[in-house]
């Protein structure tokens, strides 16, 4: 599956990262890991903002994680489909990260899909946090090449994928605004409206 090309550039961009500063590496690597927390930061503004908008606006803010575990869980099937195991176990090239072990399949990258996920939905449910999500999914994909624990083609298979399966589901939360509608009528009405009354 994967190409000349593809290992050429992993083992170019793995180069690159051997040979830049530790402090940079380690920014990197903090990021690639933990950056992911970055989108539930999105996650909980959108909802916040959402709050005095209409209820479909408020059911988009609502389904954007559901939109990300839903993703998750189908590029996890894909993933374990293909069988793809790491390029740091097949190429042997020093990396940023530590290599996961052999069975950690890495095609496509959970990590990008998630965040790519987590960018669509928040575009969908408030055009301005989603603005700032999209460069920040597109950082986490490059990431995961720079720390060495994905080919280029995982990450951007993962993109495409993530942003394939979050824009229809994302698109049809709005659909939901009936059970805000609902919500705000009950003692939950603080969660999904910034009104003391519905």
């Amino acid at each position: 599956m994967t190409s000349q090309f593809d290992a050429g550039l992993y083992r170019w961009v793995t180069d690159v990262a051997h040979r830049t500063p530790q402090p940079v590496d380690d920014v990197v690597r903090f990021f690639s890991d933990y950056g992911l927390g970055v989108f539930a930061v999105m996650m909980l503004v959108v909802w916040w903002r959402a709050r005095s908008g209409d209820a479909a606006r408020m059911a988009a803010a609502l389904c954007v994680p559901l939109v990300v575990v839903a993703v998750f869980l189908v590029n996890d099937l894909v993933k374990s489909a293909f069988a793809e195991q790491r390029p740091c176990q097949t190429l042997h090239t020093v990396t940023v990260e530590t290599c996961p072990a052999l069975g950690d399949y890495a095609f496509p990258s959970n990590h990008s899909a998630i965040a790519a996920a987590a960018a669509v939905a928040l575009l969908l449910a408030s055009r301005r946090i989603g603005l700032y999500a999209l460069p920040v999914a597109l950082l986490m994909g490059a990431s995961r090449v720079w720390i060495g624990v994905h080919y280029p083609h995982d990450v951007l298979a993962a993109l495409v994928l993530g942003s394939l399966v979050a824009w229809p589901l994302a698109l049809a939360s709005r659909r939901a605004a009936p059970v805000v509608v609902r919500l705000r009528e009950t003692k939950l009405r603080a969660l999904v409206s910034s009104g003391a009354t519905a």
